[in-house]
C-alpha cells in the first residue's frame, strides 16, 4: 500500500506577514501579476455613525492594497451583516449594501466579491427576488461566477446555499461549474475563492475535536471535478483564522479576516489583515498582510 503524507500548516499571524516562496512551475512574463484577497469584512449596522469602524477599516485596506499596485481585489464573503438583521430593518439592509457598492465603485481599483452566509438576506418572502443571495446580486454581483485574468482562471464559489440543513454546492450551481471547466484548458491555472471551507483544521487547533462544522457538505464531490484540471490555490473565509493546508497538489489559504475579531480586535492571533498574492506563469507566493487597523 503508497503511504500518502499530507502536510498540513496552521499559522496564527501576529504581525507583519508571514511569506511563502514561489511553487515551481512554468514562467509566462504575460501571467505576472499580484491581487489581493479580503475575507470577512462584517460591515455592519452599528458603524454607521462612527469615525472608526468597519467602513473606516475597509477603506484603509482598500488603500493598503492600492499602494502594492496589485490588479485586482477580491473578496471571501461575509462582506456586509445583514443575515442578523431583525423584522422591520429592511431599509438597513438596503443601506448596508448601498454603501458598500458606493465603496466599491469609488475604489479605484477591479473587485470581485464572494458571498458569505452573513450577506444573505432572509426578511422577505421565499419568492421574492432580494431573498437569501438577491441582495447581493442586486448590489454587488452574482453569487458563483468566473473570470479571467493574465492567463489564469478564477471561480467564485457561492458555499453557502443549504442541502439538507448544511452548507453545500447545489445541484444547479454544480451544473454550471460543469460547464465552466469544460471552457478550461487543462494546463491553465486555476483560483478558486469560496467562503464556508473546503478543509480547516479551525475546531482542532481551538477545541482539541475533529468536525465537519463550517465546511460545505458536499466539498470533496466538488474538489474532485478538478481532477483532470490545473487548481493551484482554494482562497478560503469564514474562519478568521490565518491557515494553510496543502494537499495533493493543492494549496488551501483560510485568510484571516479584514476585521479580525469582528473590528474588535486580533482573532486568536490574527490580526486584521488580507492575502497578496504574486502570480509569476504557473507559479505563485503569498504573503499576510496586517494593513496597519487598530481598535480605538
Amino acid at each position: 500500500m503508497k503511504q500518502i503524507i499530507v502536510i498540513l500548516y496552521f499559522f496564527f499571524v501576529v504581525s507583519g506577514g508571514y511569506a511563502k516562496p514561489l511553487e515551481k512551475g512554468i514562467k509566462n512574463q504575460d501571467s505576472k501579476f499580484s491581487f489581493v484577497f479580503f475575507t470577512d469584512i462584517h460591515l455592519n449596522k452599528g458603524h454607521f455613525d462612527k469615525e472608526h469602524g468597519g467602513f473606516q477599516g475597509i477603506n484603509k485596506a482598500i488603500e493598503s492594497a492600492k499602494a502594492q499596485q496589485v490588479d485586482f481585489i477580491l473578496t471571501g464573503g461575509d462582506n456586509v451583516d445583514i443575515d442578523v438583521l431583525k423584522k422591520g430593518e429592511n431599509e438597513t439592509a438596503h443601506k448596508l449594501y448601498q454603501k458598500y457598492a458606493e465603496i466599491i465603485d469609488n475604489a479605484g481599483i477591479e473587485y470581485h466579491a464572494t458571498i458569505g452566509n452573513h450577506d444573505r438576506y432572509w426578511l422577505t418572502e421565499k419568492d421574492n427576488e432580494l431573498y437569501n443571495d438577491g441582495l447581493f446580486e442586486e448590489y454587488i454581483n452574482p453569487s458563483y461566477y468566473s473570470f479571467a485574468h493574465k492567463g489564469w482562471h478564477f471561480i467564485v464559489l457561492n458555499s453557502t446555499q443549504i442541502c439538507d440543513g448544511k452548507y453545500c454546492v447545489d445541484e444547479t450551481q454544480k451544473k454550471w461549474l460543469e460547464e465552466d471547466l469544460k471552457k478550461v484548458d487543462a494546463s491553465t491555472p486555476i483560483v478558486v475563492s469560496t467562503h464556508v471551507p473546503f478543509l480547516t483544521v479551525y475546531y482542532p487547533a481551538l477545541n482539541g475535536k475533529y468536525t465537519d462544522t463550517d465546511t460545505f457538505s458536499n466539498f470533496k464531490e466538488i474538489w474532485d471535478m478538478f481532477a483532470n484540471k490545473n487548481l493551484k490555490l482554494v482562497l478560503q473565509g469564514h474562519m478568521h483564522l490565518y491557515e494553510e493546508i496543502k494537499v495533493k497538489g493543492v494549496q488551501f489559504i483560510t485568510g484571516g479576516a479584514v476585521s479580525a475579531r469582528w473590528w474588535g480586535g486580533d482573532y486568536h492571533g490574527t490580526e486584521e489583515g488580507y492575502l497578496k498574492i504574486n502570480t509569476d506563469g504557473d507559479d505563485f507566493s503569498w504573503v499576510y498582510v496586517d494593513y496597519g487597523w487598530e481598535v480605538e
